[in-house]
C-alpha cells in the first residue's frame, strides 16, 4: 500500500516527529483548552491554528534554503524552531 514511498531512516523521522506533536498537542488541547487570542500576528489564532501557520511557513524556509542558497539545511532547520518557538509564545 505504501510501497511507492522511499521509507528511509531521516523520513521515519519525519513522519513520526509530526505525528507526535500533533497527539501533544491534541492531548494539551483536550486536558486545558484554549481561547482565540491576537499576538503580533494580524488575526486571532488558537494554539492549532499557530502550530499549523509554524510549520507551514518552516516549509517554505526550507524550499527558500534549498532554492536560493548553498547553505546547509541545519541552518534552516535552526530558523525554522527558532520561528516555531516564537510563533508559538508570541503569535
Amino acid at each position: 500500500m505504501i510501497a511507492w514511498m522511499q521509507w528511509t531512516l531521516p523520513t521515519a523521522i519525519f513522519f513520526a516527529t509530526i505525528a507526535a506533536i500533533l497527539l501533544v498537542m491534541t492531548v494539551f488541547e483536550v486536558a486545558k483548552p484554549c481561547a482565540e487570542r491576537k499576538g503580533f500576528l494580524p488575526i486571532a489564532t488558537t494554539r492549532g491554528d499557530r502550530l499549523f501557520i509554524g510549520l507551514l511557513s518552516s516549509a517554505y524556509i526550507h524550499l527558500l534554503f534549498l532554492g536560493l542558497t548553498e547553505a546547509s539545511l541545519w541552518i534552516a532547520l535552526a530558523i525554522s524552531v527558532v520561528w516555531l518557538g516564537v510563533l508559538l509564545r508570541w503569535g
